[in-house]
């Protein structure tokens, strides 16, 4: 499980080579004798300026250790992690921005002191606030997060359900533990969607307080199901149920099963799920769902992964899918995308099952933002 998440850590800071990252041309020699450690470390080899820098610079290449340490105490900590990665994704976008580091440019070589200065110390401040015990709640982003935050009460029942999880979880094997995380969150979705509070992202707080009822039974039941485990996590984690009705939770369910076979899971999570249409008859539905995926480690964005765990090839200057494979580029941590498909359900004793085996083909799909 550690080795999982310090990879996902290297992608994020930019610490270290993508994976499949090719060979760029020979680096400009006032940059190599500016970073001391740019040669012996391969870092033309490095996908932005800021992992150019991490990479060759000593001090800074110091501070991305410790930074590493400290996302990956955290990752390893929390059951949530594909919002963690998401945050931390979000804030490398800042960090370069205020820095002055812009999306494929590079540093002149009269700026790259100036921008060490900066690198250096925002990530001596991201190090410090990684380690707030208030950190995940001052750093989230949704609704839910944000109305749990707001109430004690519901942030205790937080704590102590993602600690009973994380215990569960210890005792799972990396590929099981993995499998288990992503359950979780869609959970997560799960409970969001029946507590309202999905698509409420500018809603005033106050005007979503009948929900927190709905947030304070979610926990009750859950920690009751992991105490009724007795500490055995293939009572709660593994199980294949079939859906109720053929709803946006079923489609959320068939996505989870289409990741799990087709090894999506380290690649990329699901983060929303929101259904559209749907038609229903005796024994068959279908229900056209718009899912919105964050991607936690880099791949080739027209490759098994992207057509399988996607639904399509990727043309990212466009944003769009295409259907040419052939392209180089790739997907980097914390982009988001957004497709639409049609999903098909047949009604089966105790509820009704998903048979796709992959997400291709979609009717259509966008790639929002990178960092």
């Amino acid at each position: 499980m550690r080795a999982t998440a310090l990879a996902i850590v290297a992608a994020l800071i930019g610490f270290a080579p993508p994976v499949g990252a090719q060979d760029r041309a020979e680096a400009d020699r006032s940059i190599t004798d500016i970073l001391p450690w740019f040669t012996k470390n391969h870092c033309e080899r490095t996908a932005d300026a800021a992992g150019q820098l991490f990479c060759g610079d000593p001090e800074l290449n110091a501070a991305g250790v410790r930074l590493a340490g400290a996302i990956a105490e955290r990752l390893n900590r929390i059951p949530n992690r594909s919002l963690a990665i998401e945050e931390n994704a979000e804030w490398v976008r800042n960090r370069n921005s205020s820095c002055g580091i812009l999306a494929g440019q590079g540093v002149k070589a009269q700026d790259i002191e100036a921008v060490k200065a900066c690198l250096l110390k925002e990530t001596n401040e991201r190090i410090e606030i990684l380690n707030d015990p208030n950190f995940d709640c001052l750093a989230t982003n949704t609704t839910a997060g944000l109305l749990i935050c707001s109430d004690p009460s519901l942030v205790q029942a937080k704590t102590e359900l993602g600690e009973l999880v994380l215990a569960m979880v210890a005792k799972l094997k990396e590929d099981e533990a993995s499998e288990a995380f992503a359950e979780f969150e869609r959970w997560n979705r799960e409970r969001d969607r029946a507590c309202h509070l999905e698509d409420k992202d500018n809603v005033p707080l106050q005007e979503l307080s009948s929900s927190e009822g709905c947030l304070a039974d979610y926990f009750r039941r859950k920690i009751a199901e992991l105490a009724a485990a007795k500490g055995d996590p293939k009572k709660v984690f593994g199980r294949r149920p079939l859906s109720p009705h053929p709803d946006a939770d079923a489609v959320d369910l068939c996505v989870a099963q289409i990741h799990l076979a087709n090894a999506c899971r380290n690649f990329l999570a699901v983060n929303r799920v929101f259904p559209i249409d749907s038609e229903e008859n005796d024994k068959n539905a279908e229900v056209i769902g718009e899912i919105e995926m964050v991607v936690l480690s880099p791949f080739t964005a027209c490759s098994t992964i992207a057509s399988s765990c996607t639904g399509a090839c990727w043309d990212l200057r466009a944003g769009k899918p295409k259907p040419a494979p052939g392209s180089r580029e790739e997907f980097l941590v914390g982009y988001r995308l957004r497709i639409e498909k049609t999903f098909s359900f047949q009604k089966a004793e105790g509820g009704w099952r998903c048979d796709l085996n992959t997400l291709q083909p979609i009717e259509t799909g966008i790639a929002l933002s990178g960092p």
